[in-house]
């Protein structure tokens, strides 16, 4: 699937509707950060959400993972291109049997590229892949595993809740690069996570004149330990710590060598370098362009 191209569905689909992403966040019970996050095609709503999402921008479900309007004749027309693309494929490789051989799978033709089909589609929803053919009259769509896209957006939400705010309309807009995802088993309840990231985060608050007033910014390294909370119906995930390294020069560089592992460490003495940053910066900008409706 095109993040991207959904991700400007969805925001497409919302101006249409005259909403904000803060609105269209309320109708779902989430954060107007999940809704810019998947505008911007840096993730995918979780599956619970996907068809209340499609119900608040009056789409389908294959309408929001094609990342446009599908018509039910183009539907029909993929499936035969499919089918006879397959017998093409079956016809071709009929020619280095025998004769004899190649008589009798002509006279079960029909029969063997059925099986074959259901044989292809019924191995792909066992590894949850979506079908190719849908010819005996149902379709499939594989869950999506968003588990470390969840990480991620819960990083965030944490630090947008818990970063220093001079004003109160203040708002702080947040991008991040994911080196690496750890998972630790500590019983057979609980898993926890660990996130080694880059951050970049802004603050911006909007002035009586219509102007955004820029309040902080800065450019971290973080480490996150995360885990699902126990019984929540909706298996949301929590952050247990956050730390990132304190101090200046030598003792800088020591405390980062004592929270990233060494490979991870090497990759972030080249944020500044290898686009990293500038990537980051870029995104909080289309974060702010969609958040205040700015047209420039």
């Amino acid at each position: 699937m095109d993040n991207k191209k959904i991700g400007s569905f969805i925001a497409q689909r919302r101006k249409e509707l005259g909403l904000t992403q803060l609105e269209l966040a309320n109708r779902l019970n989430i954060t107007d950060r999940a809704v810019s996050k998947w505008e911007n095609g840096r993730g995918l709503p979780d599956i619970s959400l996907i068809k209340p999402l499609c119900d608040e921008l009056n789409i389908t479900v294959n309408d929001l993972l094609s990342g446009e309007k599908i018509q039910e004749d183009n539907l029909e027309a993929k499936a035969e291109e499919n089918i006879i693309n397959t017998l093409h494929f079956t016809k071709k490789k009929q020619n280095k049997y025998r004769k004899v051989i190649i008589s009798i799978i002509i006279i079960l033709l029909p029969i063997i590229t059925f099986l074959s089909c259901f044989s292809i589609d019924l191995n792909r929803m066992r590894n949850n892949k979506p079908v190719v053919f849908s010819t005996w009259g149902f379709d499939y769509c594989p869950p999506i595993n968003l588990s470390d896209e969840m990480l991620e957006i819960t990083a965030e939400n944490y630090l947008a809740k818990t970063l220093d705010k001079i004003y109160d309309d203040e708002k702080y807009f947040i991008a991040m690069h994911v080196y690496r995802i750890e998972e630790k088993k500590i019983d057979e309840f609980e898993t926890q996570y660990i996130l080694y990231s880059w951050v970049r985060a802004e603050s911006r608050r909007l002035l009586d004149d219509g102007k955004l007033d820029k309040i902080n910014s800065f450019s971290e390294a973080y480490k996150f330990v995360i885990r699902k909370i126990p019984n929540d119906i909706n298996n949301g995930y929590e952050v247990l710590e956050a730390e990132y390294p304190k101090g200046f020069s030598d003792e800088y560089i020591g405390n980062m060598k004592n929270i990233f592992p060494k490979d991870v460490f090497k990759e972030m003495e080249k944020v500044n370098n290898d686009g990293t940053t500038h990537r980051l910066t870029l995104e909080i900008n289309e974060q702010i362009k969609q958040y205040y409706d700015l047209n420039t």
